[in-house]
């Protein structure tokens, strides 16, 4: 489960509690597009716990109720690494939130990691640019609603696929920039 590694990789920078997990996801690592709620995290801990990737001590909270703070296990560890340098596999969707999370908790631990995920995505981001995208021809629908006007529908879906040429442009954009930065900071 892809969350396991949202946790394994925050627990990599610092012991957390599970509170402090979705503070975190709901704060700055809301960019990775990964967030669950807190009853979902503190299963997947306990998960975790059992299989003896974390572990924890407990806070104790004046006032308050006491507090588990996790930290990873060296078996923790080791799983964590072992799935930042499996291949990665992207996604046919661009912007997938499983490519973040592989750039970012992967990418953390080794900037030739984080070239390797950028750069498997980035081919297939260019190949799938490149591909024609058939846009709707003008008289090619047939309104099955008298409210729909066929070339305002053309139009419309006209400017969507202007729309997603763009987004797809501007990733492959950040992807190329990313992969230079790699690229210098790795002395290629």
């Amino acid at each position: 489960m892809q969350l396991d590694y949202v946790i394994l990789g925050g627990l990599a920078l610092r012991r957390l509690s599970g509170y402090d997990l979705r503070r975190w996801m709901d704060g700055p690592g809301r960019y990775i597009g990964y967030g669950v709620q807190l009853p979902h995290i503190y299963r997947r801990l306990a998960k975790l716990v059992e299989r003896g990737w974390v572990d924890f001590e407990v806070d104790p909270r004046e006032g308050r109720p006491d507090a588990k703070v996790y930290r990873l296990t060296e078996d923790g560890r080791t799983a964590l690494l072992e799935w930042a340098r499996s291949p990665y596999v992207p996604s046919s969707r661009a912007r997938d939130p499983d490519f973040t999370l592989r750039f970012v908790f992967a990418g953390q631990l080794d900037p030739a990691i984080a070239l390797e995920v950028v750069t498997t995505e980035l081919e297939l981001r260019l190949q799938q640019h490149a591909e024609p995208r058939a846009l709707p021809l003008p008289g090619s629908y047939d309104p099955q609603l008298p409210e729909l006007d066929a070339d305002w529908a053309t139009e419309i879906h006209t400017m969507a696929h202007e729309y997603g040429y763009a987004y797809g442009a501007s990733y492959i954009a950040w992807l190329q920039l990313t992969k230079a930065r790699l690229e210098t900071r790795l002395g290629r």
